[in-house]
């Protein structure tokens, strides 16, 4: 079983330790988000260990539907088979049951989809989802939930909400089972369960206090991220996460930019993960401490500098952004491969430096100055 360590707090901020079967997590700590077993932008899994990288995120969905669950069990687990030896958190599907809305049909055994690949149609319920989970062997499994517009209407949310909390029984339930299997390759798997609610604070208040009961190794904030502005994001967390056990880690899920993960974490969030720093590196968006700069400009034709002065990811060591954006003007997959790494060395070491902060006490301090500093570039202040 795991085990999760509090072992530092500033106002709601938390700093902790999290004990898996496959190693330590430092949180607060920013997941890596690897959907197919990969980090769109050619970075391997040495890459990923040189940037700092604790966890990283695969998704169920997409590895069911190519590949396929059973083959990577058959070859040894997702571990294994991306050669990858520290955390991995696989998320249920829940989320394509969102953003599939046109190919799905819920109903309370669980959710008919239409593939996005080849049309076929895929059942997924609370089991199929933990039975491929199990499959993949990660460390950490999502409970299998809806997650409903952030503008669907409050009766549709209440029994939304409602059936995904039937679903987490369904889930703890199936998982118990499957950890007591011969066959199943790691027989620690730990369950998550997720808190929905859209922005009715009392439906997520009740569903935080009802999740909360059924003992899980750890409570994800989920249904974020989706639609609302970031002023009702940070409500919602100020509402909800007060009443999820300060004794298991938290996850916001899909979330979000460096200044929403400052605002995540002092809010009491351990986990955050998102698809912002590999997606906009493949365009050429590379993050500083100063803020998001396009590489594509042409103000940075002749800039021999680094992405960052003092970064010390792969990119910023030894090239300048006017090499990197003539790789990315030149359609070369190096200058895709250097901005996304540059952009999860950022991540990662956003996270440290807030670790270290909460270590000395000065997180409050921290988190004033990196907000203030972050808005520089849109401010106009820097070149």
């Amino acid at each position: 079983m795991a085990k999760y360590t509090l072992l530092m707090q500033e106002g709601r901020a938390k700093r902790g330790s999290f004990e898996t079967v496959h190693g330590t997590i430092q949180t607060p700590v920013f997941m890596n988000v690897g959907t197919v077993a990969a980090i769109k932008g050619a970075v391997s899994t040495e890459d990923l260990k040189d940037i700092g990288t604790q966890v990283q995120l695969s998704n169920t969905y997409h590895l069911h539907v190519r590949t396929g669950d059973k083959l990577i069990h058959e070859l040894g687990g997702l571990h294994k088979f991306m050669v990858w030896d520290r955390p991995i958190l696989t998320d249920s599907g829940g989320f394509q049951v969102f953003s599939l809305a046109g190919l799905r049909k819920i109903r309370e055994e669980g959710v008919t989809f239409n593939s996005h690949i080849d049309g076929r149609k895929i059942f997924m319920g609370p089991e199929e989802s933990m039975q491929i989970q199990s499959n993949l062997a990660s460390t950490i499994a999502m409970a299998f939930d809806e997650c409903p517009n952030s503008k669907a209407d409050r009766k549709y949310v209440t029994q939304s909400v409602e059936r995904t909390t039937r679903w987490l029984e369904r889930c703890k339930t199936e998982m118990n089972r499957l950890n007591s299997l011969e066959t199943t390759i790691n027989k620690n798997q730990l369950l998550f369960g997720i808190n929905q609610g859209a922005v009715f604070d009392d439906i997520r208040i009740d569903h935080a206090k009802r999740i909360s009961e059924m003992e899980l190794d750890g409570y994800a904030v989920g249904g974020l991220a989706v639609g609302e502005t970031h002023e009702e994001m940070y409500h919602i967390l100020d509402v909800t996460v007060p009443h999820l056990p300060l004794e298991k880690p938290t996850y916001l899920m899909g979330v979000g930019t460096p200044a929403n993960i400052i605002e995540g974490v002092d809010r009491g969030i351990d986990f955050f993960d998102c698809v912002y720093p590999s997606r906009n590196g493949r365009h050429g968006h590379v993050y500083t401490k100063y803020g998001k700069i396009n590489l594509l400009n042409k103000k940075y034709e002749k800039d021999m500098r680094p992405i960052e002065e003092g970064c010390n990811c792969p990119a910023c060591k030894h090239y300048s952004r006017a090499y990197i954006r003539h790789l990315l003007k030149a359609k070369e997959m190096l200058g895709l491969r250097f901005a996304v790494l540059h952009n999860l060395y950022f991540y990662n070491h956003l996270m440290e430096e807030i670790r270290d902060s909460l270590d000395a006490g000065s997180f409050k301090k921290f988190k004033e100055e990196r907000l203030l500093s972050l808005g520089a570039y849109s401010r106009g202040e820097m070149d």
